[in-house]
């Protein structure tokens, strides 16, 4: 029986400011409706998620709001004085309670990956595309070169990453094979691309991509099946199953379904909750749903995921580095 892994999560909106304004993100908030997570909140969730069961802590915010005018006061409210320093803390937090942290802060600096690696068992860039789009004409940050250059570094530091492409944001089919290819040339250049989403359109109200059409299933599975063609097999295919029914892009070739949380929503698809296990069971008839922790085994083997991690992952992870405690379906 093929296996599909999934991991348990709790996710976690560190802030929701952000230096880009993507034609279809409804996660980004202006200064004055924006949050910065205060630290009771953030232990409030990740105490309910150690006592879910869950492994993973993924810690998401916009992209350097460091950057955006009023942000200073939003630290000050929170009694934050360092961005950073805030991360390593919540990190920190999250191995204390028993959850492996898995950041995704948008590009950062190689100080910022360095200070961060040796907290997180894995972190997180999504390309989206190697395509310029309109979608993408407000956000610098999203620019092909500079998430290029980010997923590269991190690969020089040994930092297993989780990368993928958006489906429908106005690239053509050709982009997203180039996208997919220099994916695979990173990977086959440094090895540490552990996971690729692909991730379709959802388009929400009050964007500039709302009245666009989502993909079809069809075209989101040939996007499945070139990327499964295109991908070293080492790296997993990923589709959101809070997004598409996930038997479709399973039978073309996807193998993972990311995280899943009991806990909170996908605060990128608040409208989109997560299906329970019992619901992707009856979806998944013929299939085996095992649970992985937030780092691949192959990068547990190796000794990839960051130092602090290490007695945490070893406490989790079984002899084939998935999650001790397997929820099979």
């Amino acid at each position: 029986m093929q296996s599909i892994t999934y991991s348990r999560n709790v996710f976690l909106s560190v802030t929701d400011l952000c230096k880009n304004h993507c034609g279809y993100c409804s996660f980004r908030r202006e200064i004055g409706e924006a949050h910065l997570l205060k630290r009771r909140e953030a232990f409030r969730l990740l105490a309910r998620a150690a006592e879910e069961d869950c492994t993973e802590a993924l810690f998401c915010l916009g992209e350097r709001p460091w950057e955006v005018p009023g942000f200073t006061d939003l630290m000050d409210d929170a009694g934050v004085s360092s961005l950073l320093d805030y991360l390593v803390e919540l990190c920190e937090l999250a191995l204390e309670l028993g959850l492996l942290p898995h950041t995704n802060a948008g590009v950062l600096e190689n100080d910022a990956l360095r200070r961060l690696q040796p907290y997180n068992a894995s972190m997180g860039l999504m390309l989206e595309t190697v395509a310029t789009v309109p979608a993408h004409d407000l956000s610098p940050g999203k620019h092909p070169d500079v998430r290029l250059d980010h997923i590269a570094r991190t690969g020089r530091l040994k930092i297993p990453l989780t990368t993928g492409i958006l489906v429908g944001i106005g690239e053509r089919w050709a982009d997203r094979e180039r996208s997919l290819m220099a994916i695979a040339d990173l990977h086959r250049a440094y090895g540490h691309i552990q996971e690729v989403i692909i991730q379709p359109l959802d388009p929400k109200p009050g964007t500039a991509l709302a009245d666009s059409q989502a993909p079809s299933m069809q075209e989101l599975c040939s996007v499945v099946r070139m990327a499964r063609r295109i991908l070293p097999s080492d790296v997993a295919v990923q589709v959101p199953p809070n997004l598409v029914h996930p038997l479709p892009p399973v039978e073309a070739g996807a193998n993972d379904l990311g995280g899943l949380s009991p806990v909170t929503l996908d605060r990128i698809n608040p409208g989109r909750p997560w299906p329970s296990l019992e619901v992707l069971r009856a979806c998944l008839k013929g299939y085996a749903l095992v649970e992985r922790l937030p780092v691949y085994p192959q990068f547990i083997q190796r000794g990839w995921h960051g130092a602090k991690t290490r007695e945490l992952v070893a406490a989790l992870a079984g002899e084939d580095g998935l999650r001790k405690k397997k929820y099979i379906c």
